[in-house]
């Protein structure tokens, strides 16, 4: 007798095609706006869609903040941009409480204002430019879902998706994340330079009279039960293991690790890195209408998801060699079952 398709399975197939015309609406309707960036627009719809957070990185100039706006926009959720700057407050970011006073009584009560990490979408703008007691503040809206304010707790509003960036040039006077905070972004995401045929489009599109409009490509009342499935989007056990693999190769005291490994790495990834591959891999075939994670959606996304997660040792610095570098012979080196 064959598998009997149960209700919940067929919901789900529908659930996966249906966010695959979304992710398809989504990449149309941001296009309009933004030229190129096709990997970077794809990574954050992975994140978003995955449930986690993700880490920027490019130098100025190359419309992150656009693109960020862009998704949200065509997402039609709520968009919120915190520039982090040096003087920048945990209360400048969840709120503060202020004392209400009821004229008819003359009673006093506290009020809490929320700040404009309330939003959907939030864009933490060079996060590394503010002291690590402001980093926290955000980084713990990001790991539980509310904020803390006079002992009280503020649910943040559902989804909350935080896209940080970082500009990897001016190092001076900036408080870089300290390497157990950035393991709770999902990805590291670098955003590079656009090729000369798309730089002038930019151009020319940029300093036109018009710009182009972008419409919702999904309900936002649709958006729970799209992110919930991905995470019933099933992985066999011999990918999973590959998953594993990979992660484990970063690791210099692992048996059997390489000498590139060895000799470069100081530390490497930790559980939360195979996690957060097979979760990401997930995403990426529910994104492509697919019900079954591949071998190519391990692959990849190696990069964004491991790259900040292992620290290379000052030989490494010495020689030149960057993360990157020892990712990709790591992702050469291992080879499915």
């Amino acid at each position: 007798m064959g598998h009997q398709v149960s209700n919940t399975e067929r919901d789900d197939v529908a659930a996966i095609e249906r966010l695959g015309a979304v992710r398809a609406a989504i990449e149309e309707e941001v296009g309009r706006r933004i030229v190129g960036q096709h990997e970077t627009i794809e990574e954050i719809l992975i994140a978003f869609f995955a449930g986690g957070h993700a880490l920027l990185v490019g130098v100025p100039g190359l419309a992150k903040t656009l693109m960020v706006r862009s998704v949200a926009t065509a997402l039609s959720l709520q968009f919120s941009r915190i520039q982090f700057t040096p003087d920048l407050m945990p209360s400048d970011i969840i709120g503060t409480e202020v004392i209400q006073e009821n004229r008819s009584t003359g009673e006093r009560s506290y009020r809490f204002l929320p700040g404009p990490v309330f939003a959907n979408i939030v864009l933490a703008d060079e996060i590394n430019r503010t002291p690590p007691k402001t980093q926290a503040a955000l980084l713990e809206a990001m790991q539980e879902g509310q904020v803390t304010v006079g002992g009280t707790g503020h649910l943040l509003p559902d989804p909350f998706f935080v896209l940080a960036t970082q500009n990897p040039i001016e190092q001076e006077g900036t408080y870089p994340l300290p390497e157990a905070q950035l393991d709770r972004f999902l990805f590291q995401i670098l955003v590079d330079y656009p090729a000369a045929d798309e730089e002038l489009d930019i151009i020319l599109r940029t300093t036109s009279e018009s710009e182009a409009e972008i419409t919702a490509a999904v309900a936002p009342e649709e958006i729970p039960s799209l992110r919930s499935v991905v995470r019933r989007v099933p992985i066999a056990d011999h990918v999973a293991r590959y998953a594993l693999a990979l992660v484990r190769a970063t690791r210099p005291d692992d048996d059997g690790s390489l000498e590139v490994v060895r000799e470069f790495v100081a530390w490497g990834a930790g559980p939360r890195g195979g996690q957060f591959l097979v979760l990401a891999a997930k995403a990426r075939a529910a994104l492509a209408g697919r019900f079954a994670v591949e071998f190519d959606d391990i692959r990849s996304l190696v990069l964004p998801v491991l790259r900040h997660r292992i620290k290379l040792n000052f030989h490494a610095d010495a020689e030149g060699v960057r993360v990157d570098d020892v990712v990709r012979q790591v992702f050469e080196s291992v080879v499915p079952d």
